[in-house]
């Protein structure tokens, strides 16, 4: 009796043994997809008449691969058949061009003389060649302690493992405990700033492995320890003493992210001055009191302040000219009276207007007496105190005075006031 195709699987059959034998190797053992592949066939006893193959757990006719009859050569394909496969005389499966899709158990069942069957278990896995993964953000900008991260490796893989880079490392703790079982998406609730980076995802198999492109992840915050600099001395919540006509630069610093944007007041009103810094060019009595910075972060809508005191130097604050009276008027005589003149004054000089020499009233030398200058009217006395006395005055009096002294040390100090006389009547 002659048989063929499908008349195998009809067939009565005694099992020998399951598996026992029989085994089943792969060539090459670690298949890709594209390769050629054989079920190399080992064990097998006895003269044999037929040969099924199944691409499935059990045998089951929708299973089948292909049938061989061993006598013949003839081949009968199965509903499993995907014409790539074939069978050898050796009971060995060939499969060309090996897919993903083929990945699976394998059985192959032998038939002797006698109808008894025997049974051979393998298994397979076709690895894929593995793409470039993605990774996906729902944002590269987010607000700490306020904001989640949530990145998703994507990936036409779906039976590749997932693995994590940050900042081409591995991920710090934290992060870790974010991931979801299968690895591919990670959370992070409260994202903190020293997770900010470029974060990776990478695919991998046995025989590939592909990374993606870094995605950068940037954490606002601040702004925080908001701080006043002078010369690169923190100097928040001091006073700072500040010498006559001399100038001061104060900084403002803090810990933000990105550099917060910067608002100047002094004693409580808003100047017009957006940088980091004020500058005060020369230091006199109006520029004394609170200046206050305030660093405002646009993005975590956060903001801070410091403040500071400025005042004029002991010695600064003692030198000022103060006319007596006041608001003299025209006819009338006015001292301008020097406080807190230096005590090792060495000379001094009184102009009309600007210190220079066609404007100098008069001279105190350093025996104690004075002598007139070119700018002088007659009218004009000095004392040993730098003050300056003005006798009957008119209306053309009116106007600045510059007091410029020297010290032992040749310290050099310029003074300025302005008179306003006032018209009889």
């Amino acid at each position: 009796m002659a048989l063929t195709g499908y008349s195998w699987l009809l067939l009565s059959a005694t099992f020998l043994n399951v598996g026992a034998e029989i085994s089943i190797t792969l060539e090459p053992a670690q298949p890709t997809e594209g390769d050629n592949v054989t079920l190399v066939v080992h064990g097998l006893s006895g003269e044999l008449l037929a040969y099924n193959w199944y691409a499935g757990p059990t045998l089951s006719v929708s299973y089948l691969v292909a049938s061989y009859i061993v006598s013949t050569g003839d081949e009968t394909p199965g509903p499993a058949h995907t014409g790539r496969e074939a069978v050898r005389p050796d009971g060995s499966l060939d499969i060309q061009g090996v897919l993903p899709r083929h990945s699976g158990t394998y059985i192959l069942q032998t038939y002797n003389r006698q109808f008894q069957t025997e049974v051979g278990y393998g298994h397979m896995q076709v690895y894929e060649i593995l793409a470039q993964p993605t990774v996906l953000a729902n944002s590269t900008a987010l607000v700490e302690r306020r904001d989640t991260l949530r990145l998703m490796c994507g990936s036409p893989s779906t039976t590749a493992e997932v693995r994590w880079f940050f900042n081409g490392g591995a991920l710090p703790v934290a992060l870790r405990l974010g991931l979801s079982p299968d690895g591919r998406v990670l959370a992070r609730h409260g994202i903190r700033r020293e997770e900010a980076g470029a974060y990776q995802c990478e695919v991998w198999n046995a025989v590939s492995a592909s990374r993606s492109e870094p995605i950068n992840l940037t954490v606002y915050f601040g702004p925080e320890r908001v701080a006043i600099l002078q010369d690169s001395t923190t100097r928040t919540g001091c006073t700072i003493k500040v010498d006559f006509n001399t100038s001061l630069t104060l900084w403002c610093v803090s810990r933000s992210c990105p550099e917060p944007e910067y608002v100047w007041a002094f004693n409580g009103q808003a100047l017009k001055n957006g940088q980091d810094h004020i500058n005060i060019s020369s230091m006199t009595a109006a520029q004394e009191g609170t200046y206050t910075c305030i660093a405002k972060n646009t993005k975590t809508l956060l903001s801070g302040s410091a403040s500071v005191v400025v005042k004029l130097s002991a010695a600064a604050v003692a030198m000022m000219i103060v006319p007596v009276p006041t608001k003299p008027m025209e006819g009338q005589d006015v001292t301008l009276t020097v406080q807190g003149y230096p005590k090792d004054l060495l000379v001094y000089a009184w102009y009309r207007g600007p210190a220079s020499e066609p404007n100098r009233l008069l001279s105190q030398l350093p025996s104690g007496t004075w002598i007139a200058g070119p700018a002088h009217t007659g009218r004009e006395v000095g004392f040993p105190n730098c003050s300056l006395l003005v006798q009957k005055l008119n209306l053309t009096d009116t106007g600045r005075y510059t007091l410029k002294t020297v010290t032992l040390q040749g310290k050099t100090e310029t003074l300025e006031v302005e008179l306003q006389v006032a018209p009889l009547g």
